[in-house]
């Protein structure tokens, strides 16, 4: 087997999708990109951070939901406020825990490596802690997280 890439259907706007991703993700590139009969997108390949995703733009009556999402693995708070900031303007939206729909109805996850690290804690009574103020949030604060695993 040569790879597994996630494969996206847009009903519309998948060529707008492919552009806006393509600007948010500073490590990204469209790789190829083309028009169906009509003169519109319909097929494309973008990469962000090494990972392909293959998208598709002709109607359909399929619509995306958060039981698929794009796990975005960040380092700082500036890069979960990037991030966060990008996907949810122009009409995308806030959810729990670090998850947001942006304006295309596809789910992405904001994660920084401290909450992972502060949940996988062997110390249980911190990983609650942490995990509960997690619980209290939609965009990750990894200073109140922190405050939180450290009982502050």
């Amino acid at each position: 087997m040569k790879s597994v890439t996630p494969f996206l259907w847009f009903s519309e706007r998948g060529g707008e999708a492919i552009e806006f991703y393509a600007s948010v993700f500073k490590n990204s590139k469209i790789l190829n990109s083309g028009n169906g009969p009509d003169g519109s997108f319909f097929m494309g390949t973008i990469e962000i951070e090494g990972q392909k995703i293959h998208m598709m733009g002709t109607p359909s009556e399929f619509k995306f939901n958060e039981s698929f999402s794009l796990f975005v693995s960040v380092e700082t708070q500036e890069e979960v406020d990037y991030y966060w900031n990008k996907l949810t303007a122009d009409g995308g939206a806030e959810s729990m825990c670090g998850w947001l729909k942006d304006k295309f109805g596809i789910s992405w996850q904001i994660i920084p490596e401290a909450l992972m690290k502060f949940m996988s804690s062997p110390d249980r009574e911190k990983a609650n802690r942490a995990m509960q103020a997690m619980l209290k949030m939609r965009k990750i604060d990894i200073a109140k997280l922190e405050s939180a695993f450290n009982g502050k």
